[in-house]
């Protein structure tokens, strides 16, 4: 287990066993799935009052799929629109070439998923998966357990604005009512990956940062914040929350 008190974008010090480099991969290549602040497989449901920016997409599944937003569908179109999305929504039952784009789009969310879950760890299994108040440095942190952001506490990510942070997490992912994750440093939330391989949840009036790449189902609860991106193999539900998609991963 590495202790870390002191770090720089690349280095672990004061570790039982001296100063440790961290290697600070490439960021994941999320491809077509990029293009969405939203991406699911089984559904996305919003209880109304939700702020969206960015675009939304189901596939396989059809637009009847995507609930709570009072979509406005023009003759022919291939997306539809909301009042509470600052974008475009799409799903397969939607005018060409949508469905195949959306093909396209969960294909490459399937690929990011395994790329992010494959890479090298440099931290594993660190603070038992109970990463609430800690401070953590760029790097791939790998967990066989669930993680846990726990009520009263926030999780920093410290390093610099090229720096890539992956979290490959082999059980589920919660985060408690109004807590938050802070960026530092210049972190950027299009450098932060979380791969969960079960269920996450946001809960209500947290503040999230970063992209999902979710195995199960993504809740967010009500009044919650995210800046990045649900990116689910199964569905996603919403309860009158502000999302917003970042900027282009760093290359």
């Amino acid at each position: 287990m590495f202790l870390i008190d002191s770090v720089d974008s690349t280095k672990v010090s004061n570790s039982p066993v001296g100063t440790l480099t961290v290697a600070i991969g490439r960021p994941v290549d999320l491809g077509a799935s990029g293009n969405f602040v939203i991406l699911a497989k089984a559904g996305v449901s919003n209880n109304p009052g939700s702020m969206i920016t960015g675009n939304i997409g189901v596939s396989p599944i059809a637009a009847t799929a995507i609930t709570g937003f009072a979509l406005t569908l023009g003759s022919g179109a291939p997306f539809s629109t909301s009042t509470q999305v600052i974008g475009q929504v799409f799903a397969p039952d939607y005018a060409s070439p949508t469905a195949s784009n959306l093909t396209t789009a969960v294909s490459n969310m399937e690929t990011a998923y395994t790329d992010a879950a494959g890479r090298a760890s440099n931290f594993t299994e660190l603070y038992s998966g109970n990463i609430s108040g800690k401070t953590l440095v760029p790097g791939v942190y790998k967990w066989g357990t669930d993680v846990l952001i726990n009520s009263g506490t926030d999780v920093t990510l410290n390093g610099g604005p090229n720096d890539v942070w992956i979290f490959q997490i082999a059980g589920g992912l919660t985060q408690a009512s109004a807590t938050k994750i802070i960026l530092s440093g210049g972190a950027k939330a299009e450098n932060i990956f979380w791969q969960v391989a079960d269920t996450m949840a946001i809960e209500t009036s947290a503040h999230f940062e970063g992209i999902v790449l979710g195995k199960k189902a993504i809740t967010v609860g009500t009044n919650a914040s995210i800046n990045g991106r649900l990116l689910s193999q199964t569905a996603v539900t919403l309860d009158q929350n502000t999302i917003v998609e970042p900027a282009s991963a760093s290359n």
